[in-house]
């Protein structure tokens, strides 16, 4: 069932999304060459326990997964698309790093992720994370309160298609409230015109996960957790937690 927001619990829900961007700004700032991924968890965690709220992806199991999530941030690298789990793995100069955080403060839930290269960066690379960002922003934008979510989910495409990246057909956004995940499914891929009405009070995540390779194939790897490509392919992951209003989308994660 899809939950319409009041103004108060999207409120609510701006404060979360603060703890989210500050938690994701944390993180950038911890990595470098040579630190070990679950150096940015930590920051993350460090930034979530501050303000009091806790993470909705620790623990987090859903059907697909054999173990719970076992930490508060995904860190992705390089050919990992999402849901990479922060280890020892020390960060190397050239790599990207998709980080992607929530959080849970007073009831409410905030999610986002963004992705930065480490060291010096590659020319392709920055046209990945450019694109995957213009894919967010376009999508941001057909949030729009008289439109419908087949809007949002083809803006997405169509930026992807422009820039001839693949993305994971099973994985998109969601709806968002009082748990991390609520309906409605956002596809990354749709039709304008089509499924459910946007309306004042929706709130929505919206992320586009775009693969330089051009493929839309993916598989898991053996700690049932981590998306990777298998072409080798890099990955680049952009979320925000988006608010449909009569005034327009209203980002809730930003600082």
């Amino acid at each position: 069932m899809v939950e319409i927001k009041t103004d108060a619990a999207l409120d609510a829900m701006r404060e979360a999304g603060r703890v989210v961007a500050r938690a994701l700004a944390a993180t950038r700032e911890a990595a470098g060459v040579g630190v070990p991924l679950r150096a940015l968890d930590e920051a993350a965690r460090a930034v979530l326990d501050e303000a009091g709220a806790r993470s909705p992806f620790l623990g987090y199991r859903p059907s697909f997964a054999p173990v719970p999530f076992p930490a508060v941030v995904c860190v992705s690298v390089n050919d990992a698309v999402a849901h990479g789990i922060p280890t020892g793995r020390r960060l190397r100069d050239g790599d990207l790093v998709s980080v992607d955080c929530g959080a849970l403060l007073d009831g409410w839930a905030g999610d986002a992720a963004t992705t930065f290269t480490v060291g010096t960066p590659r020319p392709a690379d920055l046209a990945l994370i450019d694109a995957t960002r213009r894919a967010l922003d376009a999508g941001v934008a057909a949030a729009v309160a008289g439109g419908r979510l087949g809007d949002i989910s083809h803006a997405v495409d169509t930026v992807a298609r422009e820039a001839r990246c693949g993305m994971p057909a099973d994985f998109g956004g969601h709806g968002i409230g009082r748990s991390m995940h609520e309906d409605p499914h956002v596809p990354n891929r749709g039709r304008p015109g089509r499924g459910f009405p946007l309306r004042h009070g929706l709130a929505l995540a919206i992320e586009p996960m775009l693969m330089a390779g051009g493929r839309d194939v993916y598989r898991t790897d053996p700690d049932g957790w981590t998306l990777r490509t298998t072409d080798g392919s890099r990955a680049a992951h952009f979320e925000h937690t988006v608010a449909v209003t009569d005034r327009g989308p209203r980002v809730l994660t930003l600082l």
